[in-house]
């Protein structure tokens, strides 16, 4: 079934607030709603949401044996979703918002469905206006796989995603290309710290932290 997708042309985040507040509204409701972050577009559902979660994952037609990473607005926010060490919370302090997601044992409030049972979840904090607005009016953490079809490659500008999602989601934010362009790096320290994926931050800047 094809949703009426609501594409907002957003510039600025202040002065196109209204727009954010309307995209807001949609998470909070359960809706899925695609947006850009410094890296490339995501899209956010309510991670404590599992029926929010279950149409994120149909959306993308995603396997829901992929875990699911979590935006927040900041570290009070974070904490609420996964517990911080010494090490998570020096690396929070280092690079976020940044392209950075950490990985960390998961608190009881996070549906199993997040993070395809594991007992650990990705956390990010966006360093984009946009993406941080989102949160902070819809004050709820955010599931936030990349705004593409499973299988297919990560979006960087707004018209493809209009182009891959449209009828598929609630609402798509359209800012244009994003500023980085390329994912974020992934960092486990679920035990010794381990590299998962490389992306925008060099890896020997978060090792020579933590290690």
């Amino acid at each position: 079934m094809l949703l009426k997708t609501e594409v907002f042309k957003v510039e600025d985040a202040e002065k196109d607030r209204k727009c954010i507040e309307i995209c807001a509204g949609i998470l909070k409701r359960g809706g899925l709603v695609a947006f850009p972050t410094e890296t490339v577009y995501g899209l956010g559902a309510n991670a404590l949401d599992v029926s929010a979660v279950e149409k994120l994952y149909a959306a993308k037609n995603r396997p829901a044996v992929k875990p699911l990473s979590v935006c927040v607005a900041d570290l009070p926010s974070a904490e609420r979703v996964a517990v911080f060490d010494d090490r998570a919370k020096l690396l929070f302090k280092t690079f976020m918002p940044g392209p950075l997601t950490i990985v960390l044992p998961k608190r009881e409030t996070v549906p199993g469905l997040v993070t395809a049972g594991l007992d650990t979840v990705g956390i990010r904090v966006p360093a984009n206006d946009i993406a941080m607005m989102l949160l902070k009016l819809s004050g709820v953490p955010l599931a936030l796989p990349s705004a593409n079809l499973s299988g297919k490659g990560s979006l960087s500008d707004g018209s493809e995603v209009v182009k891959e999602l449209y009828g598929r989601v609630d609402a798509i934010i359209d800012a244009g290309k994003t500023s980085v362009g390329t994912v974020s790096t992934i960092v486990s320290l679920a035990g010794e710290a381990k590299i998962l994926r490389v992306g925008a931050v060099p890896p020997e800047e978060i090792l020579q932290l933590v290690k």
